[in-house]
C-alpha cells in the first residue's frame, strides 16, 4: 500500500519512459543489425506497438496500485 497520493505527472513520466525504452531498443536493433528496408520497417513497427503496449501496462499497474 502506498501512502502517497496519485500523481498524474508521475504516471505520465513513467509511461513515456517505458515507451522511450522500447523505442530505444528497436532503434538499437536496427542500428546493430543493419537489416534490409523491409525488415527494418518491421522492427520499427514492432517497436511502436511495443511502446504502446508498454505505456498501457505501466499505466494500468500504477493506476491499480495507487487507486485501490
Amino acid at each position: 500500500m502506498s501512502d502517497r497520493e496519485f500523481s498524474l505527472g508521475r504516471l505520465a513520466v513513467r509511461a513515456l519512459g517505458a515507451a522511450v525504452a522500447v523505442l530505444a531498443l528497436a532503434t538499437a536493433l536496427i542500428a546493430v543489425l543493419q537489416p534490409s528496408a523491409g525488415i527494418a520497417l518491421s522492427i520499427a513497427l514492432a517497436g511502436v506497438v511495443g511502446a504502446i503496449a508498454a505505456m498501457g501496462v505501466v499505466s494500468m499497474r500504477m493506476t491499480r496500485r495507487d487507486l485501490r
